[in-house]
């Protein structure tokens, strides 16, 4: 292991580090917020509504994350629809989440009890208030364990960005590797940087799933 060569190009990962985390974070924003939208779109079987985000959430789950890039990143300008590689990625990763979110979040919907909706109901409560104060916060407790899943599941896809020419940590990794042959090197330094960005995510989702169950069951 070249120490010297791993110190003089730190500031070249940990810019990438930033690059990543912050298409991974406006990536899994909208991600959640399109996975929500489409669950509740199949809980409330709205009509044609339905169809569409169950077609979405196929097309999604079933096609690659980097043919979904290419497509963005190389197919809309033949349509004359020209995105910025940082757009892409966001777009992408929203894309791909957003159907593994709506599956969460369903599952969460899906498990709350019948019996709570019903004595709500005859106690008076509107529809719009039994799903917000009664269906939707046990669903958020319901689906964290999977919702956490994703988080790191779409982090660690980020590493397809380089596809597009993104200078993400991959795409570091990569042009270090074919400028200087350092390989050893550049790949630890690249495992180094996804454990710096997933384990403290890791511990964080380890802990809240622990409080949500204790809150649920007791201890």
């Amino acid at each position: 292991m070249d120490l010297g060569f791993m110190q003089e190009q730190l500031p070249l990962y940990i810019e990438a580090a930033k690059l990543t985390l912050h298409m991974a974070v406006l990536g899994i924003a909208f991600a959640i917020l399109v996975g929500l939208m489409a669950s509740m779109v199949r809980y409330f079987n709205v009509p044609v509504l339905k169809q569409i985000a169950g077609v979405y959430i196929e097309l999604s789950r079933n096609t690659p994350l980097l043919i979904q890039l290419f497509f963005l990143y190389f197919g809309l300008p033949k349509l004359g629809i020209v995105i910025s590689a940082e757009g892409c990625a966001v777009i992408g990763l929203a894309f791909l989440g957003g159907s593994y979110m709506s599956e969460a979040f369903r599952s969460g919907l899906d498990n709350v009890s019948q019996l709570q909706i019903q004595s709500a109901l005859s106690l008076g409560m509107k529809k719009s208030q039994v799903f917000f104060c009664i269906i939707l916060p046990q669903a958020v407790s319901n689906s964290i364990p999977a919702f956490c899943a994703n988080i790191i599941f779409l982090i660690k896809e980020t590493s397809l960005f380089s596809a597009v020419a993104l200078a993400d940590l991959m795409f570091v990794t990569k042009d270090l590797i074919g400028i200087y042959y350092k390989t050893d090197e550049a790949l630890f330094m690249l495992v180094v940087a996804y454990l710096v960005l997933l384990l403290p995510i890791s511990i964080v989702c380890t802990f809240l799933e622990r409080g949500m169950r204790y809150a649920e069951y007791g201890d």
